[in-house]
This record gives C-alpha cells, sequence and structure tokens, in this order.
C-alpha cells in the first residue's frame, strides 16, 4: 500500500513538472512571438512605401516621352550629313569669290572644285557642319540672294552598322591570329595566314568606310554659283515671244556657222582627192562602154520575087 501511495506521489511530481516546463516553454513562444509580429507590423508599411515610389515613379516615367530603345542614339545623338547650295547676283564676281575664299578660311574651311568666268562662278565650300548655317548667313551678304537650300541626311544607322561589324571583324582577327600561333605544319600556317590576310582587308575596308562617312558628317559642303547682274539682266529680256525669237535666230546663225565650217574643213579634201577620183571614174566608164549594134531597117532588105 505505502508503495502505491509512493508510485502515485512520483507520477504526480512528474506530471507537475512536465506541466510547469509546458508552461514555461509556452510564455517563452508568445514572448518571442510578440516582437516578432510587432517588427513585421512595423516592416510592413516600410516595405509598401517602396513599391508606392517604384509605382508613382514608373507613372512619371509613363507620362513623359518614351526612351530611346537600347543600343540606339537619342536625337541628340544623331548623325547627319548636311549639304547646302547657293545662288547669288553681283556686280563683280571676281570680287565676290575673293571674299568667299576669305569667309571660308576664317571658318576652318577651304574651297573645292572652282570654275571662274567673267560674267558668272561656281565653287564648292567645305567648313565644319557646325558652322555652316553661320556662313551660309555671311555668304549670303556679298550679293543678292537668288535660291538658298539645305539638305541633311541621317546616317546614324550607318554608323551604328558599321561600328558593330568593325567590332566583330576585329575580334575575329584576333582569333585567327590565336590559331595562326598555335599552328605548327606549313600547310596550316598557309591556310591562317590566307585567311588572315582576307580578314585584315575587310577590317581596313570597314574602317575606311567609317572614317569617310564620319568626315562627310563632320564637314559640310556649300555649292556656290555667281552671276553677274548684267547676265541675270539679259537671261530676263529673253523671256517671252522675243525672247524665243531671238534664241531661235541664235540657234540657226549657230547651226549655219558650223556648217559652214564643216564644208571648209571638208573642202580641201574635195579638191585634192575628189576631182581627180571622180576624173578618173568618168574615163574607165567611157572606156568600157559597149559599141551599139546597127539597126537594120526596112528599106535595107532585099524585096522578095514577084509570084507567077
Amino acid at each position: 500500500m505505502r508503495k502505491r501511495l509512493r508510485w502515485v506521489a512520483a507520477a504526480g511530481i512528474v506530471l507537475a513538472l512536465a506541466g510547469c516546463s509546458a508552461n514555461d516553454s509556452g510564455g517563452s513562444s508568445e514572448s518571442a512571438a510578440m516582437p516578432m509580429s510587432a517588427d513585421t507590423k512595423q516592416a510592413a508599411p516600410n516595405q509598401g512605401s517602396p513599391n508606392k515610389e517604384s509605382s508613382d515613379s514608373a507613372g512619371k516615367a509613363g507620362s513623359g516621352k518614351d526612351p530611346a530603345p537600347v543600343g540606339q542614339p537619342g536625337i541628340t545623338d544623331r548623325k547627319l550629313v548636311r549639304t547646302a547650295s547657293l545662288e547669288l547676283t553681283a556686280p563683280n564676281v571676281a570680287d565676290v569669290i575673293s571674299q568667299v575664299r576669305v569667309i571660308t578660311q576664317g571658318a576652318a574651311g577651304y574651297t573645292g572644285q572652282e570654275s571662274t568666268q567673267e560674267k558668272r562662278a561656281t565653287v564648292n565650300v567645305v567648313v565644319p557642319s557646325e558652322r555652316l548655317d553661320g556662313v551660309l548667313d555671311q555668304l549670303a551678304k556679298l550679293g543678292k540672294q537668288v535660291r538658298r537650300e539645305i539638305t541633311a541626311t541621317d546616317v546614324t544607322e550607318q554608323m551604328v552598322d558599321i561600328e558593330s561589324r568593325l567590332a566583330t571583324q576585329r575580334a575575329s582577327v584576333e582569333r585567327v591570329r590565336a590559331l595562326l600561333a598555335k599552328a605548327t605544319s606549313i600547310s596550316e600556317i598557309a591556310s591562317v595566314e590566307s585567311e588572315l590576310t582576307s580578314r585584315e582587308a575587310e577590317l581596313e575596308s570597314l574602317q575606311k568606310r567609317r572614317e569617310s562617312l564620319a568626315g562627310s558628317v563632320a564637314m559640310s559642303t556649300i555649292s556656290l554659283q555667281v552671276k553677274a547682274e548684267a547676265v541675270v539682266a539679259e537671261e530676263e529680256s529673253r523671256s517671252g515671244f522675243f525672247g524665243g525669237l531671238t534664241n531661235g535666230w541664235d540657234a540657226f546663225l549657230t547651226f549655219g556657222g558650223g556648217l559652214l565650217t564643216v564644208l571648209g574643213a571638208m573642202a580641201p579634201f574635195v579638191l585634192v582627192f575628189g576631182v581627180p577620183a571622180a576624173a578618173l571614174v568618168w574615163w574607165l566608164r567611157k572606156r568600157r562602154r559597149p559599141a551599139e549594134p546597127a539597126m537594120a531597117t526596112a528599106s535595107d532588105l532585099p524585096s522578095a520575087p514577084p509570084l507567077d
């Protein structure tokens, strides 16, 4: 009986200790869970604010203009080839051409093809692209402006394509050079060297194309034409019916003068070779002419005998 009571008391003590340990573990878990829930509640608003800011920034970005696609230049990075043509009238053509050279040199440019006459002249002026408009304004003040045109060609895509091909070709040349360093036999070296030469030639061609295109972008060409005022007045007087009549008469005189020039140039040859040749032909035809047979007449025929 006492032994049973001892076992019951021992079991009660064990259960009591187990309950206390369970309560302690539960309290510690709750105390650990509470700070975490509070931190979570505090972190939730903080996490929500960046999302709001990102959505706001995305909304602002969407409200404006769409950005340029990746890999493509923007508007300010476009590559343009600009050319211009200008036509002027002035009292003295030679003075205008002299002033054109001075203006061109002052703009760090140069003059190209030039044709100057007494009453008209044409010249190509090459200046930096950023100074094109200013140079045109200065040239227009040298006389009376008749015509002014500016053209711009966008070569951005060509520049991007050439740069991409250049990068690819450089990498290809480097790979072939690495293969050449590893080649051992003569046949392998000859084959790799041939391929390397071909790829290096293509690389140089691409580099020259890029330099040419970059030069066209950096420098602009102005085709300048200058006429004397007297020539312009004469051209205006030749308009209309009487002007057409005058032009037609001038054309007739020009044609007649050209025809007479041709005949004059042919006359010595006709006299030296034509006359003897004509006499020779006439003599040969006369010598080879056959004799005409005599035609018999009715009176020359013998009469028939009378019938008995």
